[in-house]
């Protein structure tokens, strides 16, 4: 089975929970024709007036420029992109590696699209994701068919 497992950067910002935030934000990274592989938005559940927009990759001086422009800045939560072939159980099986090394998961983001999977984790510290690296491509070869 195929997968990529590449630590990537995601750009953040706490902006006002109202309609127009996310295109306002994405607008000067659509601009400079910035490829984006992540785009996530969410409210937060104690501050109902308040939310987050988490995008990756942000790679060159023109998207950096613009992400800043839009109120993005660098996070510091070491974070992986995985991408692969799915099969049933290709999620347990990442989890319960990480799960097994005692290595704590602060996000998990999945989703699969016709037959492959992508997925955004987020970890504690450097080492942390460091060893979920090998660790989940190992995890994945054990189950492939």
């Amino acid at each position: 089975m195929a997968i990529s497992v590449k630590k990537i950067t995601l750009w953040r910002a706490e902006v006002e929970n109202k309609p127009g935030v996310l295109s306002s934000v994405l607008a000067p990274l659509a601009e400079v024709g910035a490829d984006l592989q992540v785009v996530m938005g969410y409210r937060y559940t104690d501050e109902e007036d308040k939310a987050a927009i988490e995008v990756g990759t942000v790679s060159g001086r023109k998207p950096a420029t613009a992400a800043s422009k839009a109120g993005l800045a660098a996070s510091d939560i070491p974070t992986l992109l995985i991408h692969g072939d799915n099969q049933p159980g290709v999620g347990h099986a990442i989890a319960q590696a990480v799960a097994e090394a005692g290595i704590n998961v602060t996000f998990l983001v999945a989703q699969v699209v016709d037959s492959r999977f992508s997925a955004v984790m987020g970890f504690e510290n450097e080492d942390g994701a460091k060893q979920a690296t090998s660790l989940i491509k190992k995890a994945v070869k054990k189950i492939a068919p």
